[in-house]
């Protein structure tokens, strides 16, 4: 990192992410991105985490030139991601999660792209690194049922680790019915803003470069208040729901 005006902020949300931050994700991203010739920033948008995930980021970036910490109230992840994207000062703008199940030295794969597409993504591909067999069948399910109703070229919309050019996200992610709910959120509430927010990019006309990526489930943490399969029903549910708001005209611009 230097004083030039970063080339690319990389936006960590964070939500009781304790176990993962004490097995050292911030120096592995701290370590990759050191050994970049480009200027970076990392955001760090906390969504009101409380099991002292806080104060160890506080810590751990007190004396690292580059970090910082945006301390939210409790909205959920599209929530967090926002906040990070109107601090952001790069050109382009990397969200992805803080346990690091896609590494962050991932990015020299995607990095590429930037030239010629608005969006570049992250993809798993279909067989998924320590995920217990009813994910995998949940994810198969959920992809399948996906395609049939919305963005039938992408693969992976669910993979955490996305870069849109900022100009762009900007315009996006005030669009998503997210914001616009009055539903009271707990826990993570990470649900399928992914897809609401790549239809978006796609009915936009926006060009979506989807990239074959690393991914091992590392997440340790344990305070998320998630359950997968009530997150699955509420994922189908919204994806169902993208699908009538395009029909009634919501998201025309």
């Amino acid at each position: 990192m230097n004083n030039k005006k970063p080339y690319l902020s990389i936006i960590i949300p964070c939500y009781n992410e304790k176990e993962n931050l004490q097995r050292g994700v911030l120096d592995e991203v701290l370590d990759y991105l050191s050994k970049q010739n480009f200027a970076w920033e990392v955001i760090i948008s906390d969504d009101g985490s409380n099991d002292g995930s806080t104060e160890i980021i506080k810590e751990s970036i007190k004396e690292q030139e580059g970090f910082s910490l945006i301390a939210n109230k409790h909205g959920g992840k599209p929530f967090a991601i926002w906040q990070g994207i109107k601090k952001a000062k790069g050109e382009f703008v990397l969200f992805t999660d803080m346990d690091q199940s896609t590494p962050i030295k991932e990015l020299a794969k995607l990095i590429p792209f930037f030239d010629k597409y608005e969006i570049v993504i992250g993809s798993r591909g279909l067989e998924r690194e320590n995920f217990s067999l009813i994910r995998k069948v949940g994810s198969s399910v959920f992809r399948n049922f996906r395609k049939i109703i919305l963005l039938r070229d992408i693969d992976d919309t669910q993979c955490g680790f996305k870069v849109f050019r900022k100009d762009i996200a900007e315009k996006l992610f005030p669009r998503l019915q997210f914001f616009k709910e009055s539903e009271k959120v707990k826990g993570w509430k990470v649900t399928s803003f992914d897809v609401e927010l790549l239809f978006l990019a796609e009915k936009s006309g926006y060009k979506i470069k989807e990239v074959p990526v690393e991914w091992f489930d590392r997440d340790v943490s344990k305070g998320k208040e998630r359950s997968y399969s009530k997150e699955s029903v509420e994922m189908l549910e919204q994806i169902i729901r993208v699908k009538i708001n395009d029909i009634k005209g919501r998201y025309n611009q």
